[in-house]
């Protein structure tokens, strides 16, 4: 069988299996990657999906797997980021030929963004949360009330008031048209303020552990929590508050995206007749080679056999639904995404809004210097992505935007 991954080698650590031929690999990426592998708890290799980047702490599109520790860095500050997606029954024809005002719906119905005022509600947050947001937030709250009991300082975060609202950066709420012209609702987000809040405080206390214990590291950012200790099991505990948190809140923002539609499209459709709700920032337990291991995926996605998963292109490109083929060498992973070539600030010095315009014609999106940042060019070609992964999924529907709200 021909083996479809490089193989980078790290000074004194495992493997780095790499997934990533046919796209560019930046040298710091690759650099990050090994000193990630030289973690002396990480199980057999480190995989590298094709959209893999530089990232705090770990490198976005890496997957780690370990026994015996976990770093809270290398699952970021972003917990249970992730996708969602559904099909309507809807199709082409039944949109109508000016898709702003849907935008504008949507808008409306998702806070979005963020606004930072002396005294002033951020416009990303609620203001009064509705009935919905807030019996959802009860099926979360007493698991909360016990993280918070342990560590104080979480407990005035962004929690209830961010549940089902989008946030910023590469966030996005999109509708879509598959290959046979049917109407999806994809979105992308995850914990919000308090995932935020949640993993910025582990991540300190695990550099704290170090500093206590006299570990010398790498880098700073791989500081690490040892099973057995009581910030491993707190850490664990509430990263999977968070990832949950995450989930529900992709939930809550589809309800409210498909009120939206139905406030415009007047023909009754249904929702979710197909769909996948996915993290691609998370911890999770897993067995792989015939042990129980901890598996970190920092911008990858869970693709086991026969499970769905969501790769979306930038605001411009195509998005696709895959199933997994469960590749036991990748720990059965996938992409997240396209993953970037170019930093934000990078994308805003050497992208012009003419090109912006030009890359994203067609969808009805903002066309103005503040998403330049998240313009097209920013990342990289989603179809070599695809071609260099071909042997973790298969693809199942090939998704095109005609609308993206952005935060």
């Amino acid at each position: 069988m021909t083996q479809t991954y490089d193989v980078q080698h790290a000074a004194g650590g495992v493997p780095v299996k790499m997934w990533t031929r046919g796209v560019p690999v930046d040298d710091k990426a690759r650099a990050q990657l090994s000193r990630a592998a030289a973690m002396p708890f990480v199980f057999r290799h480190v995989a590298a999906m094709p959209d893999v980047h530089v990232g705090i702490g770990a490198t976005v599109g890496s997957v780690i797997p370990t026994k015996g520790a976990v770093i809270p860095a290398a699952v970021g500050v972003d917990i249970g980021c992730g996708m969602m997606a559904a099909r309507t029954s809807l199709v082409a024809s039944d949109l109508p030929d000016n898709l702003e005002g849907i935008r504008s719906a949507i808008e409306q119905a998702v806070p979005h963004g963020r606004s930072v005022g002396r005294g002033k509600r951020d416009h990303g947050s609620w203001g009064d949360p509705p009935p919905a947001v807030v019996e959802a937030w009860a099926t979360l709250a007493a698991r909360f009330g016990q993280i918070v009991a342990k560590h104080p300082r979480l407990k005035n975060t962004n929690n209830l008031v961010h549940l089902g609202t989008l946030g910023t950066g590469n966030h996005f709420i999109e509708l879509c048209l598959d290959q046979d012209q049917r109407v999806w609702v994809m979105l992308h987000s995850g914990s919000r303020g308090v995932g935020n809040a949640i993993g910025s405080y582990f991540i300190e206390l695990a550099k704290q552990d170090m500093r206590k214990w006299f570990i010398n590291l790498p880098d700073q950012d791989l500081a690490y929590f040892p099973e057995g200790t009581d910030h491993f099991d707190e850490y664990v505990e509430a990263v999977g508050w968070a990832q949950d948190y995450a989930a529900v809140n992709r939930r809550m923002m589809m309800a409210n995206v498909i009120r939206a539609l139905r406030s415009r499209i007047a023909k009754p459709f249904e929702a979710e007749l197909e769909a996948v709700n996915c993290h691609h920032n998370y911890v999770t337990r897993e067995k792989h080679f015939g042990e129980n291991v901890l598996v970190t995926r920092k911008g990858a996605v869970r693709a086991a056999k026969g499970v769905l998963g969501i790769i979306p292109g930038s605001m411009g490109a195509k998005s696709f639904i895959v199933r997994g083929l469960g590749n036991a060498e990748a720990f059965d992973s996938c992409s997240h995404g396209a993953g970037r070539v170019m930093s934000r600030t990078q994308a805003k010095k050497l992208v012009t809004l003419a090109e912006h315009i030009a890359d994203t014609e067609g969808v009805e999106c903002r066309k103005d210097d503040s998403v330049i940042d998240e313009t097209p060019k920013a990342y990289k070609p989603i179809e070599a992505v695809m071609a260099a992964q071909a042997d973790l999924v298969e693809i199942v529907h090939t998704l095109k935007q005609v609308v993206c709200v952005k935060g």
